[in-house]
């Protein structure tokens, strides 16, 4: 079983799929529990921003991640697998191991310079947290706001992390144009379980906080209850529904647990050492849901999950989002505020 690492979710890396030769530790070598694993950071050297998805269960086409990688290191990330194509493991790796696009806010501008951009919603993010720990002194993703609000794009932002309030500023210009939409993710209501799944996201208090933050500030937000793992958070979802609502989010959504390639392993590893009482109810559960399997890839399927438990837990969703007035509606985003060529920094607001 993968030991404990201080303020990290896993101590496994398990192969990468694409290398034929791996090396794995002597357990004389290995280190004892609560270690500690610095992070490191490199320089991604991308040459272009915006990734292109033709995914029928996403609605939106481009999204732009100006890291890869990420230390929120959430032991259910669907994105895990991706450091794969790095060289990377999708283990300790991800959540240790974060490349930064340092071009990324110069990259934006230029594409949204082109005469063939057509005006429409980029989500921040899709594989990693646009306002992870290093965010705070890199401010990256703040910098590519900045080019947001210059252009008049719209935008959609994901996050776990409070850090998003910084850039109110920036949002709630974004906001009376109808450019920008923010949505929280909140697993749990409960610390300590956060703290074990999700180790280095804001608390959910913080993230409530958040909500309440944007609300106030007349920025659309909504709340993601994602992922519902079953038998474990599933008997959350009216508390936190109800606690999104007091706090001021305009609407939820949810999706089931995902366990593609590597990330299967390393949840049943986190499940093992953390919760081994509840673990076998917890896969169960999760076969239940997938036709037998631990993992689902197919659209349609993979983001709801199927048969009689999955209809139970959109069933309760649905009942309590009417209850608390968080009933989702397509966010109508504002495309014809787009300027191709806006003023000059210094007169933004001459």
């Amino acid at each position: 079983m993968p030991s404990r690492i201080k303020g990290r979710s896993t101590g496994d890396n398990p192969a990468n799929r694409f290398h034929s030769v791996a090396a794995e530790p002597l357990s004389i070598d290995l280190d004892p529990d609560d270690r500690e694993v610095p992070t490191q950071f490199f320089r991604d050297s991308s040459k272009t921003i915006l990734a292109k998805n033709d995914s029928p269960d996403i609605p939106y086409t481009f999204s732009l991640n100006p890291y890869r990688g990420c230390e929120h290191g959430c032991i259910y990330c669907y994105a895990r697998p991706t450091h794969e194509y790095l060289g990377f493991s999708a283990g300790l790796d991800f959540e240790t191991k974060i490349m930064v696009k340092e071009d990324a806010p110069a990259l934006l501008e230029a594409e949204f310079r082109k005469r063939r951009w057509k005006p429409q919603m980029v989500c921040l993010s899709g594989n990693t947290d646009c306002y992870q720990p290093v965010e705070r002194t890199l401010l990256l993703t703040r910098r590519c706001l900045e080019v947001f609000r210059r252009y008049r794009n719209p935008v959609g932002i994901i996050t776990k992390n409070a850090l998003i309030t910084r850039d109110i500023d920036i949002l709630k210009d974004l906001a009376a144009d109808r450019l920008v939409l923010v949505v929280l993710s909140i697993t749990t209501l409960d610390q300590e379980l956060a703290r074990t799944m999700e180790p280095r996201t804001a608390t959910p208090k913080l993230r409530l906080g958040a909500v309440r933050a944007l609300a106030m500030a007349g920025i659309p937000v909504t709340v993601n209850v994602a992922p519902i793992i079953p038998g474990l958070n599933d008997e959350e979802i009216p508390a936190i529904l109800a606690s999104a609502a007091e706090h001021g989010a305009s609407a939820a959504s949810y999706t089931i647990l995902r366990l593609p390639g590597a990330v299967e392993g390393l949840f049943l590893g986190w499940l093992e050492r953390e919760m081994p009482a509840r673990a076998s109810k917890i896969i169960t559960r999760i076969r239940d849901m997938r036709g037998g399997a631990l993992h689902e890839g197919r659209f349609g399927k993979r983001m709801r999950g199927e048969g009689e438990f999955a209809g139970t837990i959109r069933q309760l969703f649905q009942v309590y989002c009417r209850k608390y007035g968080l009933v989702r509606e397509e966010f109508a985003f504002d495309e014809t505020k787009f300027r191709r060529d806006p003023p000059v920094q210094g007169d933004l607001f001459g």
